[in-house]
């Protein structure tokens, strides 16, 4: 089986992904056994065209997308002895030698025929994985030789890659012409509240999304801690790694351990939290004695 997603210079969508997945369900509910070929930018350690004897093969099915171009009409001089089918593909030239190449092609759109439901929309049910924001800074260089900023998020940048999750970058920064950033806290608040788990290491993105009641990984990008580890402390959340101890944390299991802890009984812990923020009073801050101060300044207002 191929598809956009086999090819070097193609690229693979989660619905390529999905509508292949359909099929491997059809082909194995028929007990025919099959074989997928991934592009090695890809999947670097999946079947790869350069390791496929195409003489081993009887019949090519292609997966999903549009039929078309010189990487498909390859495929046909390749495999020229097999039986070649085309399913759950958009067809935009009919007389295409990409599409003319198959013997038969199962179209999801064509000209002239209704459309068919996609290949993704019946594929089989995915496992839940946790959803992410991941929330960092390049700034704060009034910290000037103790900023570890850019070592810290090379090292959670990768880590987090080989995490499965859903990623989703924020940013605490808003912008009310920028529309890829929040223009009001209360947009930012919305989606940090739908969110499993924030990694972060800004003191906000530790603040906001306790108070929405989200757990969080933090990491103070800070030698020796600075107002990140102060927060923390101020909050009451655990979950903090210090920038001089990240890579052995890294090596140790310990940042393992907090995601999991974070994941699990973090949520209630962080609820609590989020809890006694929205309560009048519950936990006090440096505007409690804001009028204190202002009297004591300036005497009393009137």
């Amino acid at each position: 089986m191929t598809g956009w997603f086999s090819f070097l210079h193609g690229e693979a969508t989660a619905g390529d992904v999905l509508a292949l997945a359909r099929v491997e369900r059809v082909l194995r509910e028929a007990g025919l056994a099959y074989d997928i070929v991934w592009s090695p930018g890809f999947r670097a350690d999946g079947t790869h065209f350069a390791d496929v004897d195409p003489a081993a093969y009887s019949r090519l099915v292609f997966v999903c997308g549009p039929v078309h171009g010189p990487q498909v009409e390859e495929l046909h001089r390749v495999f020229a002895h097999c039986a070649r089918i085309a399913v759950g593909v958009s067809v935009v030239d009919p007389d295409s030698p990409a599409v003319t190449g198959f013997h038969r092609v199962l179209a999801r759109d064509a000209a002239g025929a209704g459309p068919g439901v996609d290949l993704a929309a019946r594929a089989p049910a995915l496992p839940g994985v946790p959803v992410v924001g991941v929330v960092l800074t390049h700034g704060q260089h009034e910290y000037a030789g103790r900023r570890r900023h850019e070592e810290v998020a090379a090292v959670l940048t990768r880590w987090l890659g080989g995490r499965d999750c859903a990623r989703l970058e924020l940013e605490t920064r808003l912008d009310a012409h920028d529309w890829r950033l929040c223009g009001t806290p209360a947009q930012l608040e919305a989606v940090l509240a739908r969110l499993d788990l924030v990694v972060t290491d800004r003191l906000h993105g530790l603040v906001l999304a306790l108070r929405a009641g989200v757990p969080v990984l933090a990491v103070d990008p800070v030698e020796g801690g600075a107002k990140v580890t102060a927060q923390a402390g101020a909050c009451g959340w655990p979950a903090l790694v210090a920038a001089e101890r990240l890579e052995e944390a890294l090596r140790e299991g310990t940042l393992e351990h907090w995601w999991h802890w974070c994941l699990t009984e973090g949520r209630d812990e962080a609820a609590r939290i989020g809890a006694a923020f929205r309560t009048r009073g519950a936990v006090p801050d440096a505007a409690d004695g804001l009028v204190a101060a202002l009297e004591a300044v300036a005497g009393p207002a009137g």
